[in-house]
This record gives C-alpha cells, sequence and structure tokens, in this order.
C-alpha cells in the first residue's frame, strides 16, 4: 500500500472541507478543530452520534461495495451493489476523515486500510477506477450521461483531500491520478465532456486548492463551460433533468434533478471564489432567489416531484408528494456555504438557510440511534399512504441506492466548520451552539466561549478567554427583530450582523416565541393551511398525539391562536387550542357549517423528531380558518 504520508497535509493547510485562497473570498473559513461542539447542544450531539453510530453503521452496511472491489481483482463473486456504491465508500471515507481531523481518532484505521488498499489495487495503470465498469468490462467515458464515472471521482477527490487534511496522503495519490487521467481526456485544449450528475466540479476546485495545481481549477472551469451546450444525451429524462438545457451563466431559474443542480451552484461558486468572474456570481445569485425564495420547503427541504427527483414550477410544494431528499438538503449546505464565503450579498441569508437546513430537514433524516434514515422527508404523511421507493413511511435502516446515509455522515462530521469565519478583522458568527471557538492569533487571540441552549433556549452568552478584546458580527436571524443585546435592543446592519467589540462577556437573547407561518398565495398546495415555528425549528403535528376519535385530516386550527410551550428534554411541545370538523357525507357536496366543529387541544413536536414512534399520519402545514 502506498505510503500514508506520501501526500501528506501541506504545511499551513487548514483542516477544513472549503478552502478558497482566491480573491473573491471576503470570508475565511476556520480550521475545524479550532470549533469544539459541546455534546450537550443539538449540533454537538448530532456530531457525537455521528461518530459513535452513523459512521460505523455505514462501514457495517458497505461491505457487499468493498467485496466487489475484489470481484474486479477477482478475489469475489460478489453480487453488484449498485453503480454509485463507490461513492457511498468515498463519502464514508471522508466522514472518517473528518473525524480524524477533528478528534484524532483512530476507531477506523483497519478499516481505511482495508478501503483504501482496495482502492489503489483496483486502479488501473490509466489511473482508473470505477468498479461498476471495471467489474463487467465496459468501456470507459462512453456513457457520461448514465456512468457516473466524474461524480465517483468526485467524491474519491473530496474523500481524499478530508483525509490529507486529516493528515493521511495515501487516498490523495490515488485521487490524483484519476483527475489527471480525466484531465488528459477532457481537459482544456483536449475533446468535449460532463457528467450527468454535477460533483465533479466542486471537487476539483478544492483538489486545486489543496495542491496548488491550476490545471485542475481550469477542468473545472472548463465543465461548467460546457454544461447547456447539448453534449449530452438526454433520452426520455430531458435536458432540464441533467442541466444541461442552458448555459450555467445564463440559467436564472433551479430546474429538474434537485442535488444536481445544487452541486452545480456550488461548483460554479467555488470556480467564481477562484476566479472572481462577475457573470459566474451574478447567475448564482438568480439561482439561490429561485431556489430558496420560490423552491424550497419550509424545512430546508427541496424536490416537488417524484419524476427525476426534481425541482417543480416556482410555488409548486406539495407536501404530501414531497420528494424532499436529504441529499438535496445537503447539497444547499455546501452551495451556501460557499457563497457565504464569497460575502458578494449579505451573509445572512445563506447562514439562516443553512441553519433552517440543519435544525430541521436533516435533523429529521437520521433517527435518535443514528442508525435509521430517511431518503425522502415530505411534509405530510397520509393515513393510509403506502411506502414507495424512497420514500417509505418509516426511517430505514440502509437503501438500495444508499446515497443519503453516508452524504449525512460526512456532512455531520464537518459541522463545526460552519459556525464562524473570519471577515473584515472580525470574528463572525453564523450558527449558534454550544461551543468554543480559538481565535485566530490575527484577530487577538485566545477563545471564544459560546454558552446556549440554542434553539431550545434564545439566550447566548459569549465570553471571551485569553485576550484583551474581540470584534464581533453577530448573525440576528430574520425571525427575531425584538433580539436585545445585553438587554438593550440589538441593531444589526444591514446585512443582518450586530457588530460589537467584546472585551469579557456579552449576553445576545433571541425572541424564541413561537409564530404561525403562512406562505406565499401563489403556493396553490398550501393555501389556506397555517404552520408553525419556533426561532429556526419547524413544528408538526403526528396522529399519535391526538385522542383515538380525533383524525388528523379532520383538524381545523385558527392561525393567531395561542401557542402554550411545555418544557421537556430539548425542545419544547406546543399545545394550541382547535377544531375537528365532522366527517363530510360525500366526497362533494355543499359547504359545511362551521358550527359544527368541536374543540380539541392539539399538541405539535418539532419535525426533526416526528416518525420516531410510529409511522403514523403527520401534517406540518394544517387547514387553517
Amino acid at each position: 500500500m502506498t505510503n500514508p504520508q506520501a501526500a501528506a497535509t501541506a504545511p499551513g493547510q487548514i483542516r477544513t472541507p472549503a478552502a478558497p485562497g482566491g480573491p473573491a473570498a471576503r470570508h475565511r473559513p476556520l480550521d475545524l478543530r479550532s470549533v469544539r461542539l459541546h455534546p450537550a447542544g443539538p449540533l454537538g450531539a448530532m456530531q457525537e452520534r455521528n461518530a459513535a453510530a452513523t459512521i460505523a453503521h455505514c462501514i457495517a452496511n458497505l461491505r457487499p461495495a468493498l467485496d466487489y472491489y475484489r470481484r474486479v481483482l477477482g478475489e469475489s463473486d460478489a453480487a453488484n451493489p449498485g453503480f454509485v456504491a463507490d461513492t457511498d465508500v468515498y463519502k464514508t471515507i471522508e466522514a472518517a476523515a473528518w473525524e480524524i481531523a477533528r478528534t484524532g481518532t483512530t476507531a477506523w484505521d483497519d478499516w481505511l486500510d482495508e478501503a483504501v488498499g482496495l482502492i489503489g489495487r483496483v486502479q488501473d495503470d490509466t489511473g482508473y477506477v470505477v468498479t461498476w465498469i471495471q467489474a463487467e468490462g465496459k468501456e470507459h467515458f462512453a456513457d457520461l450521461e448514465a456512468a457516473h464515472e466524474m461524480y465517483a471521482l468526485g467524491h474519491l477527490i473530496q474523500a481524499a483531500v478530508a483525509l490529507d487534511r486529516a493528515g493521511r496522503g495515501d487516498l490523495l495519490v490515488i485521487a490524483r491520478a484519476f483527475a489527471d487521467l480525466v484531465d488528459r481526456e477532457f481537459g482544456p485544449g483536449q475533446k468535449d465532456g460532463i457528467c450527468g450528475h454535477p460533483e465533479i466540479e466542486t471537487a476539483l476546485v478544492e483538489l486545486y486548492r489543496h495542491t496548488g495545481e491550476r490545471r485542475y481549477l481550469d477542468l473545472a472551469a472548463k465543465m461548467i463551460d460546457l454544461r447547456g451546450r447539448g453534449l449530452l444525451k438526454t433520452g426520455h429524462l430531458g435536458a432540464e433533468y441533467f442541466q444541461d438545457h442552458a448555459l450555467v451563466r445564463e440559467a436564472r431559474s433551479a430546474v429538474g434533478h434537485a442535488v444536481r443542480q445544487l452541486y452545480l451552484d456550488a461548483g460554479a461558486a467555488d470556480v467564481y471564489l477562484e476566479t472572481g468572474e462577475r457573470a459566474l456570481i451574478d447567475a448564482m445569485h438568480a439561482q439561490w432567489d429561485s431556489v430558496h425564495e420560490r423552491k424550497m420547503y419550509l424545512t430546508g427541504a427541496f424536490g416537488a416531484r417524484h419524476q427525476g427527483e426534481a425541482f417543480g414550477d416556482d410555488y409548486e410544494l406539495p407536501s404530501d408528494r414531497a420528494y424532499a431528499e436529504t441529499c438535496a438538503s445537503i447539497a444547499d449546505v455546501h452551495f451556501n456555504w460557499r457563497m457565504l464565503l464569497a460575502g458578494d450579498r449579505s451573509a445572512a441569508g445563506y447562514a439562516e438557510a443553512v441553519e433552517r437546513e440543519l435544525h430541521n430537514a436533516l435533523a429529521a433524516a437520521v433517527d435518535a440511534t443514528g442508525t435509521r434514515f430517511f431518503y425522502a422527508s415530505p411534509l405530510h404523511l397520509r393515513p393510509d399512504r403506502l411506502s414507495e421507493g424512497h420514500a417509505p413511511r418509516e426511517r430505514q435502516s440502509w437503501y438500495s441506492c444508499a446515497c443519503c446515509p453516508p452524504n449525512l455522515a460526512r456532512l455531520i462530521a464537518q459541522l463545526g466548520a460552519y459556525v464562524a469565519t473570519v471577515a473584515d478583522d472580525a470574528l463572525a458568527v453564523h450558527l449558534y451552539a454550544d461551543a468554543e471557538i480559538d481565535v485566530p492569533d490575527r484577530l487577538g487571540g485566545g477563545t471564544l466561549r459560546i454558552d446556549t441552549a440554542y434553539p431550545a433556549d434564545g439566550r447566548i452568552r459569549l465570553r471571551l478567554n485569553g485576550s484583551d478584546g474581540l470584534d464581533l458580527a453577530l448573525r440576528v436571524p430574520g425571525w427575531a427583530p425584538g433580539a436585545q443585546v445585553d438587554g438593550e435592543a440589538a441593531a444589526p446592519d444591514e446585512d443582518g450582523y450586530l457588530r460589537l467589540r467584546l472585551t469579557g462577556e456579552t449576553v445576545l437573547d433571541l425572541d424564541l416565541a413561537p409564530r404561525w407561518t403562512r406562505a406565499h398565495h401563489r403556493a396553490d398546495a398550501l393555501r389556506g393551511s397555517a404552520a408553525i415555528e419556533r426561532g429556526p425549528v419547524v413544528y408538526c403535528v403526528e396522529q399519535v398525539d391526538l385522542p383515538d376519535d380525533v383524525p388528523l385530516d379532520d383538524v381545523l386550527v385558527e392561525a393567531g391562536a395561542p401557542l402554550a410551550e411545555h418544557a421537556g428534554d430539548g425542545l419544547p411541545s406546543l399545545t394550541f387550542p382547535a377544531a375537528v370538523r365532522p366527517s363530510a357525507p360525500g366526497l362533494y357536496g355543499p359547504p359545511r357549517e362551521a358550527g359544527a366543529a368541536r374543540p380539541v387541544t392539539v399538541t405539535a413536536v418539532p419535525f426533526a423528531q416526528w416518525g420516531n414512534r410510529g409511522g403514523d399520519a403527520m401534517r406540518v402545514w394544517l387547514p387553517a380558518v
């Protein structure tokens, strides 16, 4: 096996998933080791559960995938575990790598030896390594639309960079050999080709940042330039499914396969961060607006259609038929983070989107054991809906296409990277969590202690140790106009950040009073309904919390009804008065009298917790008067 230190982390290379060095990056990320999330808080608890259970669960379930590498070598007769199983291995390696970078754990060293050793042995003399193509004797790069070869390379690169930043360089040697092959085949001056599933673009940019090899950035830029020129044979799926319908700089609406669109957007934002090209960031602003202002579910999920796992039209947001794939929310975290680093517009909107996703769609995607997952997370489960494909009634331990569990594992392992950045000689805090942050020396050094139970509680206490002072930029969420700092009304700047000089301790109080929310009037599926939010947390109602004689679908609420909090372990539950409408005698008929309804007290719980007590009916949006 290649010497693990053969390409070890370069001096000065920080351990973080995105480390832009170009002129367009206003915000600079912190080293993963500089942000320590405490397990007492929800984000820290997610990381601890991920390290203790989820990564090991992924490793155990990827045994067939590793056996398939042995089949390529003639050492096994294992069946094909799926044509993207390689990427599940790579994402799990990346998850382990960020845990190693964060904590120094050696828990998975034996598995990494096995996995990296197999990948290296399967790689041919050209640098190519895609097991299902090699095992079945298929021609390399003959089916760019569907073979996912460059998509696999993208995840291999990201795993290799992460592992190298954690101190182990053998996988990077393998990834670079494959990347060099693609550069020889498809780089500037060579033949044109793009992958049917975007993802390689953002990975190539990070490989450029990590190695300093400009050709990787140029290859990513070429792939961005080529998309939309009709290079792919799109067939019945259509060009929009592959984001090959329009030039990246001209596309102004998010369309087609939601995960692919958001990975492409992240890659384009990465290229902008290194080149500063105005046309790219202008296009990404339009894409961001399309995604978040017209096509995002309240929970931070994306994908209105099961067909094509796709975005729908503007304001097409059906709750019960939402595809809402976990990987789409993960891809959007990557997109938002790169837009935040650019700082071309207010970082607050990007951070608020990430916060919504983490505390709702992504928190709901895994259960309390860390071993059962949602691939798709609808906002309404009908009592008689059957499980289908990747949208089951209850979380599953694994999936035939298991892209989401290892993707979730790698994201959670790197959560600390998204808490804060350095910008304009200040430390900007984007996500609130119980944590300690090592302040960079250029800002005065010391440690910033953030003491909070957020989002269960809105009090955020910040204390500076070991330094005389620190310039801070604290995000004030858009839902907290009554925020206070040290008992006085907070006055954030236009970009949504409150700026202050911290010399000892300060307290930020955010109003977490629960509130009723309505949807835009063009969202037909949500018209006449209301939802409940408390801070960044979306609530839902489950059948299990209603009396036996009250069907959830018969509950009618009054938007504005008082919402009472009930403390528990973590986030509170909420109760409110509502009405139960009598069942109608037929499918259609004249309007019924409102007075026929009877009163009922309804309990709402955080959306992230739904389905933990069975797969009964659930609603986020409730019929309202």
